[in-house]
């Protein structure tokens, strides 16, 4: 009797152990999930115990779509700070998936599933939801393939022999660098960014406004018969009506720059207008940064 009773404590025993109740995880997706052919697209989440994130995991996911069989998608995640793991993966398509976590500490396995719904990109970057397209990409990198024609043919005409030699080369060796993805995607944020500051701010464009930026740089580019040629091939219709899409962040953002000159000013009378400018300019930056960390910015 007393070893049938043994037997029975000991058995209750594993069983509680064997249903020892799994950390209270909770997984929260910080970093959208699109799909984009053939390419590995980044993916992040945060995981938490009790409102604090829990870091030493080993996280795995599994993707499969919940209407379709495509079949089975596994990725590793690496661990950040904070509780926040991340990796990279490719789906087959767009749609509605489940996704299976598998966390794992200390020989402690915990399962969570998740669904979630993939969308396609629309672009390369957000800015608060706002797509920055492959178009938006290339147009930058078209501007300043044209600025560097402009600074080519300045230079043709101002030198002779080596030192004209050197000059060329000079731009030559900036080309990689002016098409640089991230240099085109961090001129891009920095101008929407700061137009959207301006728009809090209270600020707009008008058309009259757009359009004098407009003439001046349309006077511009008609001293130079590089630029006139490469804008003909890109399509003059085209091209200056995305150039009055820019124009009017570009005098937006303006409108910040002119705050920052009336605050130097106003704060420091005596200021000389050069100091005045460049402790505006110094201020815009900083007030730059300040807004670009308070924006969602996903970078694909």
């Amino acid at each position: 009797m007393k070893k049938a009773m043994r037997l029975t404590a000991l058995l209750l025993l594993a069983l509680l152990a064997g249903c020892s109740a799994d950390p209270e995880y909770s997984i929260d997706i910080t970093k959208p999930l699109y799909q984009q052919p053939d390419k590995e697209m980044p993916f992040e989440i945060q995981v938490n115990a009790k409102d604090e994130g829990v870091t030493g995991l080993d996280v795995s996911a599994e993707f499969s779509m919940t209407n379709m069989d495509h079949g089975m998608t596994k990725v590793k995640l690496t661990e950040g700070e904070d509780g926040t793991y991340s990796g990279k993966v490719e789906l087959p398509m767009p749609g509605k998936y489940e996704i299976l976590f598998i966390l794992e500490k200390d020989k402690e396995k915990t399962e969570k599933v998740i669904s979630y719904e993939v969308e396609k990109t629309e672009g390369v970057a957000s800015i608060n939801g706002e797509w920055i397209t492959d178009e938006d990409v290339d147009f930058y990198k078209f501007i300043n393939n044209l600025q560097l024609a402009i600074n080519r043919e300045t230079d043709q005409k101002r030198y002779t022999g080596n030192q004209l030699k050197e000059a060329l080369a000079y731009w030559d060796s900036q080309e990689k660098l002016v098409e640089d993805q991230n240099q085109l995607l961090t001129q891009i944020i920095r101008l929407r960014s700061m137009a959207m500051l301006a728009e809090e701010k209270g600020h707009t464009a008008t058309d009259a406004e757009i359009e004098t930026e407009i003439n001046k740089v349309r006077a511009q580019y008609d001293q130079f018969e590089s630029a006139k040629a490469m804008i003909n091939e890109y399509g003059e219709e085209k091209f200056w009506e995305t150039e009055k899409q820019q124009y009017q962040l570009i005098v937006l953002s303006q409108k910040v720059q002119k705050d920052m000159i009336e605050k130097v000013k106003k704060e420091n009378p005596e200021m000389s207008q050069q100091e005045i400018n460049f402790q505006a300019q110094k201020q815009y930056e900083e007030l730059l940064v300040s807004q670009v960390n308070l924006l969602k910015i996903e970078i694909l």
